[in-house]
């Protein structure tokens, strides 16, 4: 391949990294936490108390005494098919505050329960928002803006990501023999940091193809629905989700609903292998209302991260919509389903999801490690064409840049988590607060990055995520032991502090070895102390 051809796709590959890569980190350090976002919505939710849920043939007592006494949530209720810690409630449903809709529009949650006495009991059920936090930031590249507003600028970050992934095989190939497994530690830090580079981009290239094109359509998908909806659906898209305008098989006279025991049993009879494990109940414009059947089936593919669903005739029991039933999709649906799958590594079980979490850990690490490339890029450059090195002031501000932004994700992130035992029994908005600790966070480190130079606020910054990072597992062991806070058995519950404390003793390591390299280091590099200080 030609030098000036290669060249020019460094350029590209150089300068689209540099633009998405900040942003890349936060979404893919984010991303690979959400991983189990199931375990850690259980783990910082604080436990409610209630009475046992009634049995499944019990329901429809519960079902029919809740509506009589708050018909608002006739047209969408949940019933819970396996209540536990995380939702101890059978029955529950939300109302909108202010009139907003969508997935990212404030709630109230209600859930009912019967008595020994069998009365109804009505109560607010307010969930940490720790998880859905930082599911948003995921989704959202770090930016605190409406989802509205940011997300076409998510999509742009995805499109520069791919193009930075084409254009960095391509600067790959002339070498890919003789690099391929070369990893060289020594003093050469640039060619360490490079080798390391190339080997976590080149063997995770099929996972980050996979990300960044189904992050484009995640991205714009309400302008691809918007397109759909006018074009092929005639306005009625928003119901076609809803499945409440899929034509009933029942009789038109037939006005008794099944009894959600009953139902489920008729839902498993036609999709053997498929378990629901919620019952969305939803009011039709005609007065005639569906069921959407949401839970899993580990033998296929899932078109969501947490399952897939169907819709049913709550009257026949009949599916009336199968188009994101696990199992039972038919043409283009299924390779749209796959790549769903995909993205969210909702197929292979927990083995994947840990093989999902370690590839988004490697991939923050990768943007990361592209920033150091092009700084160290720039030493080597100023070397060329003026002998002794004085950094330039663009390379320091990128230094100062890199590390608090993405440190400051880093600290932010493990902070919320040291906060979230607590943050119930200290604020009524946990929710809320998370929002204000991350960001605050977030910011006092970008500030001292700039104000203490890339090298000293590495250090800092590092063994403060070390020691925020040792609060999440040392707030549970607390509260286990004195009673303060909750603790829930359970692997996948544990997991979450036992992570935390090899984060942070990766953490610590790494503080350690920046020092080192602050006091032995190049004295030309944005990471040595400087010859000045005393």
């Amino acid at each position: 391949m030609r030098t000036d051809i290669v060249k020019m796709y460094k350029d590209v590959h150089t300068w689209t990294g540099i633009i998405s890569g900040l942003f890349l980190f936060i979404a893919f350090y984010a991303g690979a936490i959400t991983m189990f976002e199931k375990q850690l919505d259980q783990w910082s939710s604080p436990p409610v108390e209630f009475s046992d849920p009634p049995s499944l043939e019990q329901t429809q007592k519960l079902v029919d005494m809740t509506l009589a006494a708050r018909p608002e949530a006739r047209g969408n209720y949940e019933i819970h098919l396996r209540p536990g810690p995380q939702m101890p409630a059978r029955l529950s449903w939300s109302v909108p505050l202010d009139g907003e809709r969508g997935r990212h529009a404030k709630h109230i949650t209600y859930v009912s329960s019967l008595t020994e006495a069998g009365e109804l009991r009505v109560s607010e059920y307010q969930k940490s928002g720790l998880a859905n936090f930082i599911d948003i930031l995921h989704e959202q590249v770090g930016l605190p803006f409406d989802h509205e507003i940011v997300m076409p600028v998510t999509g742009i970050v995805a499109l520069l990501y791919a193009v930075a992934l084409i254009s960095g095989v391509i600067v790959l190939v002339p070498s890919l023999i003789k690099d391929l497994f070369a990893l060289r530690v020594g003093k050469n830090m640039k060619r360490m940091w490079l080798d390391s580079h190339n080997i976590l981009g080149l063997f995770s290239l099929p996972f980050h193809m996979v990300m960044a094109f189904t992050s484009v359509i995640f991205a714009f998908h309400d302008e691809i629905y918007d397109v759909q909806d006018q074009l092929l659906y005639g306005g009625t898209l928003e119901n076609v989700w809803r499945g409440a305008n899929v034509a009933p098989l029942h009789s038109p006279e037939d006005t008794t609903t099944l009894a959600p025991s009953e139902l489920v049993k008729r839902i498993r009879e036609q999709a053997p292998g498929f378990e629901p494990f919620h019952l969305h109940y939803l009011g039709a414009e005609n007065g005639r209302g569906v069921v959407r059947a949401e839970g899993t089936d580990p033998r296929n593919i899932v078109p969501r991260a947490n399952g897939g669903f169907a819709i049913v005739d709550p009257y026949s029991g009949n599916l009336v919509d199968t188009d994101l039933l696990p199992g039972h999709q038919e043409g283009w649906i299924v390779p749209v389903t796959s790549f769903f799958t995909l993205h969210f590594g909702s197929y292979g079980g927990t083995p994947v999801r840990w093989g999902y979490f370690i590839l988004g850990m490697a991939g923050a690490l990768l943007f990361y490690t592209g920033n150091l490339l092009w700084i160290e890029s720039r030493r080597k450059k100023e070397r060329r064409n003026s002998g002794p090195v004085t950094q330039c002031r663009n390379t320091r501000l990128m230094g100062s840049l890199t590390v608090g932004v993405c440190l400051g994700c880093v600290c932010g992130i493990s902070l919320i988590l040291a906060a979230a035992k607590w943050a119930p029994l200290l604020m009524s908005s946990p929710g809320e607060w998370y929002v204000w600790l991350y960001y605050a966070m977030f910011i006092v480190a970008i500030a001292l990055s700039f104000v203490l130079g890339a090298a000293q606020a590495s250090i800092v910054l590092l063994w403060a995520a070390a020691v925020l990072t040792a609060l999440v597992p040392l707030s549970s062991l607390t509260g286990f032991l004195f009673g303060a806070t909750w603790h829930y058995g359970g692997n996948g519950v544990v997991s979450v502090d036992i992570v935390a404390c090899l984060g942070a003793g990766i953490f610590a390591f790494m503080a350690l070895s920046v020092s080192r390299r602050r006091r032995t280091g190049p004295r030309d590099s944005i990471w040595a102390k400087p010859a000045t200080s005393p």
